[in-house]
């Protein structure tokens, strides 16, 4: 097949978003990559990273060998690298657009994002909980999951950015259902695992230690789980979160879903931090990221580690490849 198009989004601009996505530019990778980002702000960057930056101009189509492109999206004040100026949180926000636009107009077969700083867009009064919020929003999804991934270990997540003190009553029948629905579809269609097993964290100590720490577990978390279990899902749990991330437990699965934002990221990260990628599921393209937030104090050293980055990009470009060669129906 031919090299898929990745659009690349750089996210906050006074941190390392653009460092890592430059660093980008000078190596081959198996992909036409589109970089939509301020051109200032990143020639000013690359002179600073002493970085060479050669970039052609994005007009719908590709041409010969591997390239990176530049769409241009003018921001509309100049960026210090590692100060943040709420004027510019328009400017990150549309070139998400653009990226998620483009992909849903087939333009773009996938889509790598840059960290974006969530307080500066909500500071210049944008409501802003997240890239993967945001994502299902603009192209109609109806219930997207995050899920982290690097060698080894692939953890999702049942509900995403909320407050400790609302996630309970955040987690539903329904919402399970959809979630588990959509991360076994996923592994399937996506990570190409024929017949996904899935380990199912409880919210509780001791997955409620029989309802003596509490009923979610026995009242939303097991009825889900038996219901999809009789549909042909192979699912185990609800386990205790201390004990599901044992290496004799995640030998028997493909995947593990967590209740809440820190109940497995932490663990994955330990894992490997820097090979650790963050992917968007039940969107209709192909969405990766970095697993890191924006380092405004790395901005313009040239300290920035790349290497989630990569990792994004390269995972992004396989899944699009397995979805391109086998699409979902």
């Amino acid at each position: 097949m031919s090299l898929p198009i990745i659009a690349l989004t750089p996210g906050e601009p006074a941190g390392i978003g653009p460092d890592l996505c430059l660093g980008l530019v000078g190596h081959r990778h198996d992909c036409h990559m589109v970089l939509i980002a301020d051109p200032d702000m990143l020639e000013r960057r690359a002179a600073l990273l002493n970085l060479p930056l050669s970039l052609r101009p994005w007009q719908g189509h590709i041409d010969g060998e591997p390239r990176t492109y530049l769409l241009p999206v003018p921001a509309p004040q100049q960026t210090i690298p590692g100060q943040l100026l709420s004027d510019n949180a328009g400017y990150v926000l549309k070139t998400l657009e653009i990226a998620v636009d483009g992909c849903l107009r087939g333009e773009f077969h996938g889509l790598v994002t840059g960290p974006v700083h969530k307080g500066v867009i909500n500071d210049a009064g944008i409501p802003f909980t997240g890239h993967t919020e945001f994502l299902a929003q603009r192209s109609g999804t109806g219930q997207p999951v995050m899920m982290l991934t690097c060698p080894g270990l692939r953890v999702a997540l049942a509900t995403i950015h909320l407050p400790l003190a609302q996630v309970s009553r955040h987690i539903t029948q329904p919402l399970l259902t959809r979630i588990l629905q959509v991360l076994h579809q996923d592994l399937q269609t996506r990570f190409g695992i024929l017949d996904p097993a899935i380990l199912v964290c409880g919210l509780n100590p001791h997955a409620g230690e029989g309802g003596h720490l509490g009923r979610e577990e026995i009242d939303v978390i097991a009825p889900v789980i038996a219901q999809l279990q009789a549909r042909g899902l192979r699912l185990y749990g609800p386990v205790p979160a201390d004990t599901a991330f044992l290496p004799a437990q995640l030998a028997r699965v493909d995947a593990v879903l967590a209740m809440y934002h820190d109940q497995g990221l932490p663990v994955l990260k330990h894992h490997d931090f820097a090979h650790a990628v963050n992917v968007t599921l039940g969107l209709p393209f192909v969405r990766t990221s970095v697993d890191h937030g924006t380092a405004l104090e790395l901005a313009g050293t040239g300290q920035a580690d790349p290497s989630s980055l990569t990792a994004a990009l390269d995972l992004a470009v396989g899944l699009t490849q397995r979805m391109t060669a086998a699409p979902r129906h």
